[in-house]
């Protein structure tokens, strides 16, 4: 599916500027807007490869820099800061793609700071929250605290999980799913790492990896209301 892919500015309250892109296809059938993980802009090659395979599945997206990544700067800002980015941007992502389904999300960091922010108040029009790689904890200190504000959400919310992703232990997850209850759908990648990358031996490749989670993310979007 063609796609044309367009160069933005963002405008954020009392913060500032920051780049953005919003990928479209011909026909977009729904526009996730996809936050960026803490170590890594949104032109990284997992988020240049999940925007285009989304949008050979008929779906849009709107990536945008976070403050301090625009500035190059090694620590993620605060979450307040972060929270209005996302703001921002779901804002944009519905201006310029009226009538279409939006969800909201990330990578990572990106993630977690829109489910933050959906928590703290309702994103406008966002139907729908999916995770590429939740981290719940830091490496090796599997915990659940980071799930807490979750439960104040009520759009759906879809966990894409690697199955040895350090960052999410699913002994920790899963219970952490099962009691959001039919709002929370956890999808696990079998053998995937928090960037879905799998070990050669498992007998398939990284890319066909990431085929399994946008599939299952089209999937989930298309299914929501």
């Amino acid at each position: 599916m063609i796609a044309t892919a367009t160069e933005l500015k963002l405008d954020i309250e009392r913060v500032g500027t920051v780049s953005a892109i919003l990928t479209q296809p011909a026909h977009s059938r729904a526009c996730y807007v996809l936050a960026h993980g803490a170590g890594a802009d949104m032109r990284h090659a997992f988020m240049e490869k999940a925007a285009a395979g989304l949008a050979d599945r008929g779906i849009a997206t709107f990536r945008f820099n976070f403050p301090y990544m625009e500035a190059k700067k090694g620590r993620p800002d605060q979450p307040a800061v972060a929270h209005a980015t996302i703001r921002a941007a779901v804002a944009e992502a519905a201006r310029l793609c009226p009538g279409v389904k939006l969800i909201a999300g990330g990578k990572s960091f990106g993630g977690r700071m829109t489910s933050q922010a959906q928590s703290k108040a309702p994103l406008p029009g966002v139907k729908g929250l999916a995770f590429l790689g939740f981290p719940l904890h830091a490496a090796k200190k599997p915990s659940s605290e980071r799930a807490e504000h979750l439960a104040g959400i009520a759009i759906p919310m879809l966990f894409l999980q690697g199955t040895r992703d350090e960052l999410a232990d699913l002994s920790c997850l899963r219970p952490v799913v099962e009691k959001l209850g039919a709002k929370a759908t956890l999808h696990e990648v079998e053998g995937g790492d928090h960037s879905f990358a799998v070990l050669k031996k498992s007998g398939r490749t990284n890319e066909e990896a990431l085929r399994e989670v946008l599939d299952a993310l089209v999937a989930w979007t298309d299914a929501i209301t």
